[in-house]
């Protein structure tokens, strides 16, 4: 079976003829907020944008001002088995596409130099990571959808700012979401039974979990309107 590859060049190209034809993502649904606690999230943030009725997920989260929300999918458990090796690096590849095509907006629309900052880091962080997950697929004969294909896959957790809403905000909050979601899919991805594909996920963690941390300040440090 013929494999089709990602790349890092291949990437960034699609993400940047993305922009450039002005594509236009399906707009992010807001949620309410509610109660005065610690900055929370809930649910596991795998696949893109379901919930645990199967509706659609907010695709910017929302956690500011002390509000909790849920970050889709809620009531599942995180802990649940594990995920088939190339089924991850499918689902993990769209959601790198995601993130550079998100940054690349964010490079474009964004006046803030702590969000242009953010952005640069998940364009060459989430591309390298790609790149490594189609070197893994190659060697093992998966076949890993081509770009458009991906593109289409990663189009319900491309950030489309809702009205009134300030396009930092828009995205930092973007960014915790996605992340959570990205996170909670990797440590599914460390219990598969393909050795390289959990030592992939094990290392690759690390590395996600602090870009949660940074999308959490950028929440804090980003104005809400």
């Amino acid at each position: 079976m013929k494999s089709s590859k990602p790349t890092h060049l291949k990437l960034l190209a699609t993400a940047i003829m993305t922009v450039a034809l002005g594509y236009v993502a399906q707009p992010a649904i807001a949620q309410d907020t509610t109660g005065d606690r610690a900055p929370q999230t809930s649910g596991p943030t795998g696949t893109p944008a379901t919930t645990g009725d199967g509706g659609s997920a907010d695709t910017t989260g929302a956690i500011r001002n002390n509000d909790q929300v849920d970050g889709g999918m809620a009531g599942t458990d995180a802990n649940r088995d594990s995920i088939d090796g190339e089924d991850f690096l499918e689902e993990a590849s769209a959601l790198g596409v995601a993130e550079i095509e998100t940054a690349q907006k964010a490079l474009q629309q964004s006046q803030n130099a702590e969000v242009k900052a953010f952005a640069e880091r998940m364009i060459k962080d989430h591309a390298a990571a790609n790149e490594k997950m189609a070197e893994l697929a190659a060697s093992k004969g998966w076949e890993i959808s081509d770009e458009a294909k991906l593109m289409d896959k990663a189009r319900a957790m491309i950030l489309e700012a809702r009205d009134g809403e300030s396009f930092d905000d828009a995205y930092a909050n973007n960014q915790v979401d996605a992340h959570e979601r990205t996170i909670e899919l990797f440590e599914r991805a460390t219990r598969s039974d393909d050795a390289e594909v959990a030592a992939f996920a094990k290392e690759t963690l690390p590395k996600l979990k602090e870009h949660l941390e940074h999308a959490r300040k950028l929440v804090q440090s980003t104005p809400d309107t």
